[in-house]
Order: structure tokens, then sequence, then C-alpha cells
């Protein structure tokens, strides 16, 4: 296995990610035709708490192990590195036998008293188990992402997400056809995510393996004499200072979908009954928090791949190349971003009656794959802050967009309803996005478009209405099929109209220039390239 690069280790995980991420959303298309929206309001509030507490028990010490190990590996001290290694592994089983003990045994509490969903109890406790395996697994891709290499954290996402797609489905339909009812029916498409830790933790285990023979036959390996209590007491007090804004930072994005599960039923009773206010819960849980999480992917990857690389420039006072590596992934992130964004709007009604049978919440997808632009720059600024060792101005970021995210709610839902609650949620990205640029700014010279903003803008735009139009259009025109299909001849038309829009504009409004295309991926660089032909001659650079 070797080294990857920036952009070679974001394309596998991109490349994983989207796997895992369409893997996830097609999951949920027979999903919510077994359970309906209300129960997939139960399912969400499962899956939102324990996406929260994994964070909390994963998030910080495989984050921080990346990057000491990271350090250790770029100053030639691998031994330091193994120790690290070792000490991170302790720990992720004893996070992962705690976690899994206060879930099961908090779950009546949590979904009776606080989500106002008592179904989802059995849901949450179904889940638990895979506490006891994702804090070893994610130390396990900490420090491979640590080594810079991509490739196993890639594979493990895959096999993870079609092991949970497969157990999902099949025990869902198995404990509704033998009569045991939805409740048990949601619990069994929950139990999904233990069958994928399984899955998962077979594949690093493979490649942790295959990486210890390579060190070996190598000399890197480390030294085995075993290491003193006090050594991993002072090996913890490293990675936790490290961790804990880590923490803060990667709960981001799972606070705001639990801090939504747990307030939204409560919030809409107000304005509907509880049943609507339920199904409004299981449409957003259900149906928008899938296909908004799909732009991200790339930002997401680029978070992974970015800490360590700068990490590695950070720790030798390489400035230059931190403050290239900031510039790259930032404007990778927005540039590959906002067009995934656009055409997830353009075609979300098509999307919608294709992937779930009816249009029931378009305006919830819609409202909230926009907000996904301010959490792409988000997630990636926070990466490089990250990187540079810059982690106290996270903490108070993250905090501020969380109180804006509640404050928001509690005023904008009785006067928009779920709306509101998506509002709210723009809301708290933007803050964290314009505090983390800001928090940027002062460390690092970085540049994303400069003065080519306006010409990007207007490319996007124009993208987005003429894919808008598309959609309408062939709504009207193309009825050959049956009305899913119909929707998804509508869906890829659209798509189509908004990437091969885009990519031309970019070219005819000088937006990419021949230097902005060789910082991109090859696949990226062939498209921009077709895109930049009608002004390449006056392009004169």
């Amino acid at each position: 296995m070797s080294k990857d690069s920036l952009v070679k280790g974001t394309i596998i995980l991109a490349l994983a990610a989207l796997i895992a991420r369409v893997l996830g959303a097609v999951q949920r298309i027979p999903l919510v035709h077994l359970l309906d929206d209300s129960g997939m309001a139960s399912y969400s509030i499962a899956y939102n708490i324990y996406m929260m507490l994994l964070v909390v028990a994963t998030a910080g010490i495989p984050s921080a192990l990346s990057k000491l190990v990271s350090e250790r590996t770029a100053l030639g001290q691998c031994g330091e590195a193994d120790r690290i290694y070792r000490a991170a592994v302790l720990f992720a089983l004893a996070t992962g036998t705690v976690m899994t003990a206060l879930v099961y045994a908090a779950a009546p509490f949590y979904a009776e008293r606080m989500a106002n969903d008592p179904d989802a109890a059995l849901s949450i406790r179904a889940l638990a188990p895979a506490l006891l395996m994702f804090p070893l697994i994610a130390v396990m891709r900490g420090y491979f992402q640590g080594r810079q290499r991509m490739t196993p954290n890639g594979l493990s996402q895959i096999v993870e997400q079609v092991i949970r797609l497969l157990a999902a489905i099949g025990l869902a339909y198995l404990f509704i056809e033998i009569g045991w009812g939805h409740t048990w029916a949601v619990a069994g498409a929950s139990f999904g995510g233990v069958a994928g830790g399984v899955g998962a933790f077979l594949v690093m285990a493979y490649f942790s393996m295959r990486l210890r023979r390579e060190d070996r036959r190598n000399g890197e390996v480390g030294n085995r004499i075993p290491t003193p209590p006090a050594r991993y007491l002072d090996l913890y007090a490293r990675m936790f200072r490290l961790s804990v804004p880590i923490v803060l930072f990667s709960l981001a994005v799972p606070m705001i979908n639990a801090i939504d599960s747990t307030i939204t039923i409560g919030l809409l009773e107000s304005r509907m009954t509880y049943a609507a206010a339920k199904d409004a819960l299981g449409i957003l849980g259900g149906r928008a928090q899938s296909l908004a999480g799909i732009p991200i992917i790339l930002a997401i990857a680029l978070s992974q791949s970015t800490v360590p690389v700068i990490s590695s420039a950070h720790a030798q006072n390489d400035r230059a190349t931190v403050a290239s590596q900031a510039s790259k992934a930032l404007y990778i992130a927005v540039l590959t971003g906002l067009p995934v964004v656009a055409a997830i709007c353009a075609a979300a009604r098509s999307i919608n009656v294709f992937m779930f049978g009816d249009d029931k919440g378009t305006g919830i997808i819609i409202l909230l794959t926009a907000s996904a632009i301010f959490q792409i720059v988000m997630q990636t600024s926070g990466a490089v802050l990250m990187g540079v060792g810059k982690m106290r101005p996270l903490i108070a970021n993250v905090a501020a967009g969380l109180v804006v995210k509640l404050a928001a709610s509690y005023i904008l839902a009785p006067l928009m309803g779920i709306y509101g609650i998506i509002a709210a949620t723009a809301l708290c990205f933007i803050v964290m996005t314009i505090l983390n640029l800001a928090a940027l700014r002062r460390q690092v010279r970085f540049t994303i478009l400069g003065r080519k903003w306006p010409g990007f803008l207007v490319s996007a735009l124009i993208a987005y209405a003429s894919g808008f139009g598309v959609e309408r259009l062939t709504h009207q025109v193309v009825q050959l099929f049956g009305e899913r299909f119909n929707h998804l001849i509508g869906a890829m038309a659209a798509g189509i109209a908004v990437f091969g829009l885009y990519v031309a504009f970019l070219g005819l409004t000088r937006v990419v220039s021949a230097d902005d295309i060789a910082r991109l991926p090859a696949p990226l660089q062939n498209m921009l390239r077709r895109g930049r032909k009608p002004s390449a001659a006056g392009d004169g650079k």
C-alpha cells in the first residue's frame, strides 16, 4: 500500500463516500415503503441520536490520532506513532463498552420524555451494540488516515453500507411478514447498522495485518516494549487536548440532526396534530437529510484528507504548502459542491417522486439541500483549522452555531412550521462558516476564487435555472412510461442540464483558467477543458 496525496486520497474517500451515501439513500426507498413516514420518524430519531453519540465516542480520538500519527511519521518517529495507536485502541474498547451500556439503559427515557416518540426506544436499543465496534473501527481508520492511506477506509465504508442496506431491508421486511409489527420492523432496520459494523471491522482488520507486514519488511515497526501506565496517561492527555475541540467540531452536523429529532414533534404540535408532526419529521429525516447529505461528500473527503497533509506540512513549518493545500481544499470544495446542490434542488420533485413514490416534502428537500453549500465551506475550513492546530476557535464557532440553531428553531418553528426548523439549520451553517473563515484568515493566507466570484455565481444560477426549467418541461412532455420512470427521466435531464451548463459557463465567463484546471483531479480537468473550448482562443492564458 502506498501513501496517497491530497487529491488522490480525496478522490478515494469521495468515491467511497459517494457510493456509501448513494447506498444509504437507496436504502431509504424500500424503508419508506415498508415503514411509512411515521416509521421513518422513529428510525431517524434512533439513527440521529446514535450518530451523535458515535461522534462523541469516536470522532475526537481518531482525528487526534490522525494528526499525531501524521506528525510523528513525518518526523521519522514511527515507534512513537505506534505507541499512540495502541493507546487509542485501548481507549476505543473502553469507550465502546461504556457507550453501549448507557445508550441501552437510557433509550426509553430519551424516546418517551425528550423525543415524544415511545416507539423509538426499541430502535435505539437495536443500534446500541454498534457502539461496541465503531470506536475501534474509527481508531483504525484514523491510524490509516494518519499514515495517508485512504483505500482501506474507503473500502470499509462501502462494505459497511452494503451489509447495512441488506440487513436493514431484510430484517424490516421479515418482521413485518411474520407479524411483529412496525415497531419491531423499525428496530430491525436499525440493527442493520450493527451488521454493517461487523463487515467494516473485518475489512479494517485485514488491511491492518497487511500494513503490519509491510512495516516489518520496511523496518518501520515501532518498539514493542510494553508501555507503562504513566506513559499511556501522558498519551491520553495529549490526545484529549486535541480531541475535545475536534469532537465539538465533528458534532456540529449530528448535533443539528439530533436537535431536529428531539424538538421537532413538540414544536410542531402547536400547529398540527401529533401524527402530522411525526410525519413531517419522517420526511425531514427519511428523505431530506439523505439527499441533502450528498453534496457534502467531497467536503467530508477533503476534511479527512486535508488534516494529515496540512498537519505534516505545519509540523515542518512549511507555510507555503499549508497555504497552498488550504486554498486547494476550499477551491475544490466550492467548485464541485455547488453544482451538486443546484442539480438536486432543480430536480428535487422528480427525485422525490422517483425514490419515494410521491412529492411530499419537496420544498423541505430543496431548502435543506440549499443550505448544504454553507456546510461544505464550514466542513472544509474547519478541517484546515484542525490541520494548523487552531482548535480553540472551533469550540467557539460550533457553540455559537448551535446556539443560533436552538434559538432560531424555537422562534421560527411556531411561525413557519417545519420550514422554520430548516431555516434555523441554514442560519446555523452560515454563522459557523463566517466564523471559521474569519479564524482561518488570521492564520493562513488562502484564496478560493478571488475576483471570480461574480462569474462563478452567475454560472451556478444559470445552470440551476436551466435545470429547473428542463425538469418542468420534461414533466409536461414525457408521458411515455409509468409515473416514477417519467420522473427519473426528468431528474436525469435536469442533472445533465445543470452540470453541462455549469461547466460551459465556467469556461465562458473565464472563472476557471488553465492554472485553476491544473489544481483539480484529472476527470474534472478533462470536463472543464471541454467547457473552456469556446473561450480558449481569447483566453490569453
